[in-house]
């Protein structure tokens, strides 16, 4: 681990400010890493036990045949699916001469120093990270059950799981027809749209926005931003969400969708603690197991390969 030494961390007058993008809209949506999430005692957390009725059809059964005794059963088999909660750790060790000057600037403009305390920017800047890398693979993680000690373990995402109902668009144009198309194939499957939200990268959302938006007639207002459409299978929220491949749209039932937490004895679901000092430094950690339930993966729907110019 690298030691957060004063000349690797200099201090500079001015407001905060990155280019990074911090938000992470799915993870907040379905409860966040502290307000919400289902709990396992096991790595491996089970997703669904899903059945299947017989096909619908319209019996003609004879007062005979229904004397002779009944039918023989149908006997509805089960089957389980499971995803896996995955460590997300990140160390933080800043060095004692970093802590005792914060008010050393390394330039001449200015004096007064944003970051008042070096190790709490830093816990917060690592626990923006966790954040981050949590969002990313609740949609595009792959998974990995445990298998020891050696060997990562990791959660699969959304965006991975939903195999049912995914389309390759080809590279085309994302359309009113072609997305009313997905949602058929989707219901068709079995999806059930309790609370479907579309998320969306920036040029998919501006699509969205095209095709559903419009602009009332104003010589001082112009544009759109469209946020809810209403669809024959139900109205959608529409989400920005800067950690979707550009080319893909995702449609998540969030009705089936937290975190999962595997919790170490004693503390939170993702939690920072000292482990103590290493010389002239102080070394601590965030550490978590988190995972993903989605549900059953047919729930929700993905459209990849579309336009992205």
């Amino acid at each position: 681990m690298t030691i957060g030494y004063r000349a690797d961390l200099p201090n500079y007058a001015g407001e905060l400010f990155t280019a990074s993008r911090e938000q992470t809209p799915f993870l907040s949506m379905i409860g966040g890493l502290t307000n919400g999430g289902k709990i396992s005692r096991n790595l491996n957390f089970p997703l669904a036990s899903e059945y299947s009725l017989s096909a619908v059809a319209q019996p003609a059964i004879t007062e005979a045949v229904a004397a002779a005794g009944p039918p023989a059963p149908n006997n509805y088999a089960r089957s389980h699916t499971h995803n896996t909660c995955q460590i997300f750790q990140e160390g933080v060790q800043i060095s004692y001469v970093t802590q005792a000057t914060m008010g050393q600037m390394s330039d001449t403009i200015g004096n007064d120093n944003p970051v008042t305390n070096e190790k709490d920017f830093q816990i917060m800047l690592s626990l923006q990270t966790i954040a981050r890398d949590v969002e990313y693979s609740f949609l595009h993680g792959a998974h990995a059950a445990y298998a020891d000690e050696d060997s990562a373990f990791t959660t699969r995402g959304i965006v991975t799981a939903a195999t049912s109902n995914t389309t390759a668009e080809g590279n085309a144009d994302l359309t009113k027809d072609l997305f009313n198309a997905a949602l058929v194939d989707a219901y068709t499957n079995g999806a059930k749209f309790m609370k479907p939200v579309i998320f969306c990268n920036a040029f998919q959302k501006t699509m969205f926005s095209n095709i559903y938006g419009y602009a009332p007639e104003d010589r001082n207002y112009g544009g759109v931003n469209i946020k809810t459409i209403e669809t024959d299978f139900g109205v959608m929220g529409i989400v920005l969400e800067p950690h979707i491949t550009a080319s893909t749209v995702l449609v998540a039932d969030l009705a089936v969708c937290s975190p999962v937490f595997c919790l170490v004895p004693g503390k939170p679901p993702l939690f920072y603690e000292d482990l103590g000092k290493a010389g002239a430094a102080e070394l601590g950690q965030l550490f978590g197991l988190i995972g993903l339930d989605y549900g059953p993966e047919w729930m929700h729907l993905t459209m990849t390969g579309l336009s992205t110019s």
